[in-house]
């Protein structure tokens, strides 16, 4: 954690010829989270991991699971996951037919968080807010990395967060697409805690992990 934000890196935008490596860059740079995206091709148009690798990958990291399941019906994957209770699973209000019944589900594992896409209104989420650890707000729309930021969405944070406090909840709220050096303040300061850094961000080819998390704080310092 660094000045109260945390961050989470994007297992989908790390050099898989060097993951070993990345990820003990990662966990020697003051990365929070691990961030798992599991893409399943119908909900997103794209395929990413299954638990087989994601397990693999927990053998050799102390870094937690911030798990993010871009796929229909998430539920019927969720016991192939080991959680702990310091990880976040996140599923998408978008894909679940009884999305409460779900996330009390979850709740007896590990952290729960809901996710929206960008066109999704947060009134689909404010009849399940208090039982929500975290809401995950996309700033692109779902399935590839490396597309632009859609603009609007900082009016959704920032919305966001005036309801968690009009509620008096300490729901905390992420923001994944797009994070860098030039969208991470306007981020923080709409109310996000939690940054999910990718290619634009954090595994950039110019440069290392090292210098990219520098250049990360920098931002943040610009805002706390």
């Amino acid at each position: 954690m660094y000045k109260n934000i945390k961050l989470s890196a994007s297992l989908m935008c790390v050099d898989w010829l060097n993951l070993k490596s990345q990820i003990s860059d990662l966990e020697s740079n003051d990365i929070d989270y691990i961030h798992y995206d599991i893409v399943d091709g119908n909900y997103a148009p794209d395929f990413t991991m299954g638990t087989t690798i994601i397990d693999t990958v927990r053998e050799f990291t102390r870094l937690p699971g911030h798990y993010h399941l871009m796929v229909e019906e998430p539920m019927r994957l969720f016991e192939n996951f080991k959680l702990s209770k310091n990880e976040i699973f996140t599923i998408h209000q978008e894909t679940s037919k009884n999305l409460h019944r779900d996330l009390i589900d979850i709740k007896k594992k590990s952290q729960v968080a809901a996710a929206i896409s960008p066109a999704t209104p947060l009134e689909h989420l404010e009849y399940v807010l208090e039982e929500l650890d975290n809401v995950l707000v996309l700033t692109v729309n779902p399935g590839f990395k490396s597309q632009k930021m859609i603009p609007q969405v900082i009016r959704k944070i920032d919305s966001l967060k005036n309801l968690i406090s009009k509620m008096s909840l300490k729901t905390t709220i992420t923001v994944d697409g797009n994070v860098n050096s030039n969208t991470i303040p306007d981020f923080i300061k709409a109310g996000s805690e939690i940054l999910v850094l990718g290619s634009s961000g954090l595994f950039k080819k110019d440069l290392t992990i090292k210098k990219a998390v520098e250049e990360i704080k920098e931002s943040i310092d610009k805002v706390l």
